[in-house]
């Protein structure tokens, strides 16, 4: 009957530690930082681990082209958004166990 409590508590502990370890490597994952340019390179964003934007350069020749420069903008912003989102998973694999737990990033 009490095997199971002993069990239990241990699962929670693991779990504690797992919640402890994910909240170190989201740390860790503010701190890193991708840059990624448009196919045309008229545009560069720096993007940081936490999904949140450090910098934005636009060339000035591409300002005079509305269209050229919208597609630029969203275009390295996702090249940047897809290298976080993979540079997290490889960080958060190992305190997860490769599971995919929703809410992390």
């Amino acid at each position: 009957m009490f095997g199971n409590l002993g069990e239990m508590a241990g699962m929670l502990k693991k779990l504690k530690d797992a919640q402890s370890n994910i909240k170190k490597a989201q740390e860790e994952m503010a701190k890193i930082e991708v840059t990624a340019k448009s196919s045309c390179g008229s545009v560069e964003v720096v993007v940081k681990g936490d999904f949140t934007v450090k910098n934005v350069i636009i060339k000035e020749s591409a300002a005079g082209d509305v269209e050229l420069l919208q597609n630029a903008v969203g275009e390295a912003f996702n090249i940047a958004l897809l290298e976080v989102r993979k540079k997290a998973l490889e960080q958060l694999s190992g305190v997860t166990g490769g599971l995919n737990i929703p809410g992390l990033f």
